[in-house]
């Protein structure tokens, strides 16, 4: 692992390093990206840098210095042996007084470097009852707040899921806690729209464009009819769903299949700095 923080390699990336009043670890106040690392290459740094920029704008937090956010990704992730691993980029609103308010400090800005191990081709997933606030302020923000992600995923790894999926108040079919959902009626492959409050995922993007599939917003319910469903993230890529509220699946089905290779034969294009 190796930890780069407001400019500065840190010779332990697990020592102490973040201010006890900054403002991202007593409320939650940053945005962040994962992204995949293969051969020591990212993968699709300019989309992701992108939508760190929006979540940043949306959040409320000054304008990233992009050139500053490159350099901290190259210095932790060259030098080092990264045949698969992830980079995270946080950026929080900095030291602040112990309470909602900013301060008038500058954003805290970390990126650190680390091994991974590969998702497995397929997984099972369980539905929450807590639903996304598709109208709510950080609703498509991939923000530091992951509270109700951490509780959520606990809920379905103790029914033996791997991710949980949310409704959204409007009770349409939403997202997972760190992945978007693919699934497939009537031979046609969908997706939950943006305006569902979904995170809009690199991945998803990618995907969309260059397999295809229709976005649409459903009931939850619309699942129970699903030949085939699949989840997409910076870490799993495209990974079929064996089992819904341990409802069986074909995993992976031949809609997953097809969207997988179509991302394999295009995926190797957006590796690099």
């Amino acid at each position: 692992m190796r930890a780069w923080i407001d400019g500065e390699l840190l010779t332990d990336p697990t020592g102490p390093a973040v201010a006890v009043t900054d403002h991202g670890f007593t409320v939650g106040d940053g945005v962040f990206e994962a992204i995949k690392v293969v051969d020591g290459l990212p993968f699709a740094l300019d989309l992701h840098l992108e939508r760190l920029a929006r979540s940043a704008v949306g959040l409320g937090l000054p304008p990233l210095d992009g050139e500053a956010v490159r350099r901290g990704v190259r210095e932790v992730v060259e030098g080092q042996e990264l045949p698969l691993g992830r980079v995270r980029i946080t950026v929080t609103g900095g030291p602040a007084p112990l309470g909602s308010g900013r301060g008038d400090h500058a954003p805290t800005l970390v990126v650190v470097a680390a091994a991974m191990t590969a998702a497995p081709d397929t997984t099972a997933v369980a539905t929450v009852s807590w639903p996304r606030n598709e109208r709510g302020a950080t609703a498509g923000l991939k923000t530091t707040s992951y509270a109700e992600n951490v509780i959520a995923l606990a809920e379905a790894q103790r029914r033996g899921a791997s991710e949980a999926v949310f409704g959204n108040v409007a009770g349409h079919l939403c997202e997972g806690t760190g992945s978007n959902v693919f699934y497939v009626v009537d031979g046609e492959l969908r997706t939950p729209t943006l305006a569902s409050g979904c995170l809009a995922g690199v991945t998803r993007g990618l995907l969309l464009e260059w397999y295809g599939g229709r976005e649409v917003d459903e009931p939850l319910e619309v699942v129970e009819r699903a030949s085939e469903v699949f989840l997409v993230s910076t870490t799993r890529d495209v990974q079929g769903v064996h089992a819904w509220d341990g409802r069986a699946l074909e995993a992976p089905g031949p809609v997953t299949r097809a969207a997988a290779a179509a991302w394999a034969a295009r995926e190797p294009e957006l590796f690099g700095f």
